[in-house]
């Protein structure tokens, strides 16, 4: 299937590493020019690197922290000047920090609303002007199965991400007559850095190994294992390109079966 993505314009966030570089790999793939985007400098120059060499494409580095207020106004900026235009937004960060309840503070809850909410809030603000121009515009939101089954010691992302999956069917219903889908994937563990910083937490808070908690994450799947990133970039690339031109205001577990909900 030719998914259209051929000389398209995509910025994703958070893709220096994990679910963001592969999605960014994928689309530039596909044909696609995509902007990167990450905090370290360093890890954004390899990214940029072994996408370039791989595929061929337009790829465009720009750092920045997306928690931080100005930052998703810049990156779309310069986006917009390096690329000429903008086809394809995925708005994607690091989740917040571990712990339970009594553990946290308001420090730790403020720096999660900036992170899983305000970020794709600010991100979207930015794009719309330049999506509004796109014939084939399109936004995802990557958020956490946690939305629909809340996962232990992650109060924050349980919490926080779900404002982030009101904002997405909200705009799917307000900017769907001007031809943007706006749509959301909810992974579930994913083999990145982040599931293993989970993992080392669960098992400091379990007295296990994360070895044993690995094994008990991948047992939660149906399949009885742990997505790659490949695997869900195919999944929102396939989301974001006009070949799925009908679908907006999909909320698309990503979880190999882990979710264990009828709706």
């Amino acid at each position: 299937m030719d998914l259209g993505l051929r000389g398209k314009k995509a910025l994703v966030t958070g893709s220096s590493r994990g679910l963001g570089y592969a999605t960014a790999l994928l689309l530039a793939e596909e044909g696609a020019s995509v902007a990167i985007n990450g905090r370290d400098y360093a890890r954004l120059a390899q990214a940029h690197e072994q996408i370039q060499q791989k595929t061929g494409a337009q790829i465009v580095a720009l750092q920045g922290d997306v928690a931080d207020a100005h930052i998703p106004t810049r990156l779309v900026e310069q986006t917009l000047a390096a690329l000429g235009g903008l086809d394809i937004l995925v708005t994607n960060s690091g989740g917040p920090k571990p712990g339970i309840f009594e553990s946290l503070d308001d420090s730790d809850w403020m720096r999660a609303v900036d992170l899983c909410l305000m970020a794709h809030v600010r991100l979207i603000r930015a794009a719309l002007p330049a999506l509004k121009l796109s014939a084939v515009a399109s936004i995802l939101t990557i958020t956490s199965i946690s939305v629909k089954q809340p996962i232990g010691t992650l109060i924050l992302s349980n919490s926080v991400r779900s404002a982030t999956i009101g904002l997405t069917k909200s705009l799917a219903l307000e900017l769907g007559g001007q031809g943007i889908r706006v749509n959301s994937i909810l992974p579930a563990s994913t083999e990145t850095e982040r599931i293993i910083d989970l993992m080392k937490n669960r098992a400091e808070t379990n007295g296990t190994s994360i070895e044993e908690e690995m094994a008990k994450q991948s047992r939660e799947s149906s399949l009885g294992r742990i997505a790659s990133p490949e695997e869900f970039a195919k999944a929102a690339v396939f989301l974001v390109s006009p070949a799925a031109s009908y679908l907006t205001g999909v909320m698309l577990p990503v979880d190999g079966g882990s979710y264990k909900g009828t709706i």
